[in-house]
């Protein structure tokens, strides 16, 4: 049943997974498997067209491009593995590739925080302080800034986990080993720990908690930005700069909101349903919205695929 011999430590987990839509596992994974390709498919193609355009080579679609990178790369950590457990009935998996799968839920779920909160920093600049001072956007911006302040995203998504992770390798698991959803995560893994876990979950907690500082420096980013839009005297302009926003605060809100309320808490939610239902909607869901906002509401990528899905073939 996954745990040693002499019942000293656990060797596999049990993802239960949903227990009460098992009737429903084969509808189940075709829209997953649909919502996978879309994602991939989705976020594939605005990457190869930011490429590709050189129209579009400045700051903010830069960071799109990192944020569909990233989302590639997040989504195929968990939902992979989520179509095959919804295709049998034993659904395990080796409690160090447990421990690796939420450790890569977590470093890029971090990178991409760092990236939106930057994205947020981006449009203050490009909003804001051409008001006062027309030429600041691209003295501030370089390219070497943006560049370097999406490889420091990275490093600083792929170190956030360590902490966390070798707080786990320092617990000992002896039984149960079974987590209800379908993918590992930090907290349940935490609670399957054979001691007291009160302190460890603290801990977690404080960590997760540095989050409210990234959203604080988005919200008041985004403060900032809506009173000088409604300071704009022309309805175009004003517009213009509302739907730029208007989508980026979107997958900030999905984001942020979600992790929210999944990990800054200081005890177990009584709903194992809920912890799914949040789960999905940061693992799947937020992913599945970034393509759908960043492709078809932007009016200069949806110009760029209409014109490639238009072009006569050579």
């Amino acid at each position: 049943m996954g745990i040693s011999p002499n019942g000293s430590r656990i060797y596999e987990i049990v993802l239960q997974g949903f227990p009460n839509l098992q009737n429903f596992h084969d509808l189940l994974f075709i829209l997953l498997l649909i919502i996978y390709l879309f994602i991939i498919s989705g976020n594939a193609v605005i990457l190869l067209v930011i490429c590709r355009e050189s129209a579009l080579h400045y700051p903010m679609y830069f960071f799109i491009a990192a944020l569909n990178s990233l989302e590639i790369c997040y989504t195929a950590v968990t939902i992979p593995k989520m179509l095959a457990y919804l295709l049998v009935d034993e659904k395990t998996i080796s409690f160090n590739g447990c421990l690796v799968q939420a450790y890569f839920l977590h470093a890029l779920g971090a990178a991409e925080c760092y990236i939106l909160t930057i994205m947020a920093y981006d449009r203050y600049l490009a909003i804001c302080k051409p008001i006062c001072k027309p030429l600041r956007y691209s003295s501030i911006m370089t390219t070497s800034l943006y560049v370097n302040l999406i490889v420091t995203s990275l490093i600083g998504g792929i170190l956030s986990p360590v902490g966390e992770t070798i707080l786990i390798l320092l617990l000992p698991f002896c039984g149960p080993n079974l987590i209800e959803n379908l993918f590992c995560d930090f907290p349940p893994l935490i609670s399957l720990a054979c001691t007291d876990t009160r302190l460890y979950i603290l801990v977690e907690f404080i960590i997760s908690s540095s989050i409210l500082f990234w959203i604080a420096f988005v919200l008041f980013s985004y403060i900032k930005i809506i009173y000088i839009i409604l300071r704009i005297r022309s309805k175009d302009g004003r517009r213009k700069a509302f739907s730029t926003c208007g989508a980026h605060l979107i997958v900030v809100t999905l984001f942020f909101g979600s992790i929210i309320f999944m990990y800054i808490r200081v005890t177990k939610s009584h709903s194992v349903d809920y912890d799914r239902v949040v789960g999905l909607t940061y693992a799947v869901f937020t992913p599945l919205a970034n393509p759908i906002i960043y492709g078809l509401r932007n009016q200069e990528i949806k110009r760029l695929l209409y014109k490639y899905l238009h072009a006569r073939p050579l």
